[in-house]
């Protein structure tokens, strides 16, 4: 075969000269599989579908305790753990691991097991990392990320690489020696608790004219020129007046959009305009302040373009836009949005233009991170994602788009990839570039389209575009962290936490939210949910455990691994009481005085210290209570409470009969209560020898000791007796 030039038509010559001299070949790479690809989509496959079905299996705990105590369900289980240990043993032979999972010490047996497979993992991952790099042509020696940029080769990770004849091209994932972009931008990331305040100080195309409150935002208020307690009093000042409170977090084209109206010539079927190819196509990288001004006078001058933007999320707390790519008709171009971070702003005039239709691919989060980092607004704006949906093509991505439309398969081998790299390769570049370059004609296809499903009313086209208009509307709101925001997390989660499992997960989680401003990092960089709830859920007693909870350790824990060790002995250290499902869900005020919690959040609504809490526990107040509260219980005895202040012979014929249906009722305690032959003294319950005083005193069931009882009793007893004498009225 011919070697590869640049020139595309000599590849596709020789391409065809080779195939018409050699036949395809049918060997087969494995029996089943044609080659390799087949292969690992196959194991990838099969792994996924193991891994939905383990997610169905019932949980440790109460319910698969349940679960277990069905005989089919045992046999299953050991039916099903048999084969899956033999299948264990047989990878073990095939890497050469010592493959003996069964053992007869019942006591060891387990911890033994787990050390094999600790161990054959270790042994299969070393053997796999080997023939990557043996295959990808390095050694140990090598570095696998090398420290300087060397075009276009650059090595980040060894589990994506591809390899082809005469050179060799990797996959940017991740890399893990970048400076932090954050460190060059003009203004400093503001990471705060605190609202979001738009950037906008400028307002072009504007119909209504910018809030005086934003222009004094940006003239007056930059943190680089005003002292920090002026700007906080000015702040403080402005959130008091309504009038600038409302105009700081509005949507500064809110009457623009309002009073918008759809573009005539989107009011008739278009005639598909075809893209030019990529490879003849001009394509600009823009990364200076006078290229960025000859772009938006470009864009001015047309009628539609397409936009679309690469963002980086993973070491950020609030997410880095790194590139934003634009075509129109006759070119293509690629602005380093890191570069121009604070010179985005150009772009309002043409962004802001109702005459100029901006063309989107799923322009949800697009909107909101054009807001928060550059101050960019968008007006009038068509979303091809809204139009496949309203067309029902079943899949609605940008790729299946492409290639319905324009036969072009996406490579997304790109799509995870660290767009903070700089110089960005050739590769990436022109991935880049092909996210934008087929839109325009996508757009055409998908107007024409909705068209003939209105049967050539322009119906379908106005519902697409009132969508994207309603997108156009959205707000970027700021991650705001409250001392509730840990049950957010907490309620999605299956497990159910004790009162000190709930406390270290709500210590947690605030220290991960402080590290993560602090270190402008992402909250899962910091520590990932799944590592947080396992800390929470073992409350190791020593850092080592806090260390065994996470595999891997993330950065910031190794390095405050003595601020969460004091952490988890703070957890420790509170009353032990179950939390229940029921009481997630409780309303504020109810939970918190039956189960004496001191807990916080939704179940807290007392504004008691904790210390408060225990002083009064060390007052004679019992600690223990009921683990499960049932409302009913509590009801039955202010139903009983409201009985007891009359007297039998008191009683009216009506609340006579009330009684004698309550008395009728089953005590499910029957059994354990003595017998009426044996005579137990009045004074048994004072006596401390008797069992009789150690259960009142362990239970508190006496009505005076029921916080609730005492609150409520006075104010439900007459509606209670009323709804009962109805009732029996109505019986």
């Amino acid at each position: 075969m011919a070697a590869s030039t640049s020139d595309g038509g000599s590849v596709k010559q020789s391409n065809n000269s080779t195939s018409e001299d050699t036949e395809p070949s049918t060997e087969e790479f494995c029996p089943g599989f044609k080659d390799v690809d087949a292969f690992v989509k196959h194991g990838l496959g099969a792994v996924v579908a193991a891994t939905k079905a383990s997610a169905c299996l019932p949980q440790a705990g109460d319910e698969f305790d349940f679960y277990r105590s069905f005989p089919g369900f045992q046999d299953f289980c050991a039916i099903q753990g048999d084969r899956l240990l033999q299948t264990m043993s047989q990878l073990m032979q095939h890497y050469g691991c010592s493959s003996l999972m069964k053992d007869r010490n019942k006591l060891t047996g387990l911890e033994d097991r787990f050390d094999l497979v600790v161990e054959s993992n270790d042994v299969v991952l070393e053997k796999v990392g080997i023939m990557l790099d043996e295959a990808s042509g390095m050694n140990r020696s090598q570095p696998v990320m090398p420290t300087g940029y060397q075009p276009p080769k650059i090595v980040v990770s060894s589990w994506n690489r591809k390899v082809s004849r005469g050179a060799q091209t990797f996959c940017l994932l991740q890399a893990k020696n970048i400076q932090r972009p954050q460190l060059k931008f003009k203004e400093k990331v503001d990471n705060s608790n605190t609202p979001f305040v738009s950037k906008i100080f400028i307002k072009p195309n504007a119909t209504k004219p910018l809030p005086s409150c934003l222009k004094r935002n940006y003239h007056k208020e930059r943190p680089e020129d005003l002292d920090v307690p002026a700007a906080l009093a000015d702040f403080i000042h402005q959130l008091r007046t309504q009038e600038h409170m409302d105009d700081m977090f509005s949507h500064p084209y809110q009457y623009e959009l309002d009073h918008l109206v759809m573009p005539q010539h989107l009011g008739h079927k278009p005639e598909p305009q075809m893209y030019k190819p990529l490879a003849e196509t001009s394509c600009k990288f823009i990364d200076t302040l006078e290229d960025l001004v000859a772009l938006n006078e470009k864009l001015a001058k047309t009628t539609e373009f397409a936009v679309d933007l690469e963002h980086h999320s993973y070491r950020s707390f609030l997410g880095i836009t790194c590139l934003m790519q634009i075509s129109t008709r006759e070119e293509d171009f690629i602005i380093d949005a890191l570069e121009l971070r604070s010179e985005m702003n150009v772009l309002n005039e043409s962004f802001t233009d109702p005459t100029i239709i901006k063309v989107f691919h799923g322009a949800d989060l697009d909107i909101e991170w054009l807001q928060k980092d550059f101050g960019v607004y968008v007006v009038n704006m068509f979303d091809t994602h809204q139009a496949a949906r309203s067309l029902n093509l079943g899949r609605n991505s940008l790729d299946h788009l492409l290639k319905v439309f324009c036969d072009v398969d996406s490579n997304k081998r790109y799509q995870l990839a660290d767009w903070r790299i700089r110089p960005l390769p050739g590769e990436m570049l022109q991935y880049a570039q092909a996210d934008t370059h087929y839109l325009l004609y996508v757009y055409d296809r998908l107007r024409a389209d909705l068209f003939d499903a209105a049967n050539g009313q322009p119906s379908l086209v106005q519902v697409v575009w009132s969508k994207s208009k309603d997108l156009c509307l959205k707000k970027y709101v700021k991650p705001i962290f409250t001392e509730d925001s840990y049950m957010e997390l907490y309620r999605k989660q299956k497990k159910s936490f004790n009162s000190q499992q709930l406390m270290a997960f709500r210590l947690l989680y605030s220290w991960r939210d402080k590290m993560a401003r602090e270190e402008d990092e992402s909250t899962g960089y910091v520590l990932p949910n799944h590592m947080m709830m396992k800390i929470a859920e073992e409350l190791p007693k020593e850092p080592q455990g806090i260390v065994a909870c996470c595999n891997p350790t993330p950065p910031l824990v190794r390095q405050q691994l003595n601020e969460l060790h004091q952490l988890i002995k703070q957890a420790r250290e509170i009353p032990l009481l179950k939390v229940s499902h029921a009481e997630r869900a409780a309303p504020f005020g109810v939970w918190p005085q039956l189960s004496e919690s001191t807990l916080f959040g939704p179940h807290d609504t007392s504004h008691v210290s904790e210390s408060g809490f225990i002083e009064l526990s060390s007052h004679g107040r019992s600690r223990h209570v009921l683990q499960t509260p049932d409302i009913t219980f509590y009801l039955t005895i202010l139903v009983s409470a409201s009985f007891s202040s009359y007297n039998s012979g008191h009683l009216t014929v009506a609340q006579q009969k009330a009684r004698n249906i309550t008395d009728s009722f089953e005590n499910p305690f029957r059994m354990y209560l003595p017998s009426k032959d044996i005579h137990i003294s009045k004074n048994a319950k004072y006596d401390p020898s008797s069992k009789i005083y150690e259960i009142s005193n362990q239970w508190k069931l006496q009505t005076p000791t029921l916080s609730l009882h005492t609150a409520c009793c006075t104010i439900l007893q007459h509606n209670i007796k009323y709804m009962c004498l109805h009732f029996l009225w109505r019986i």
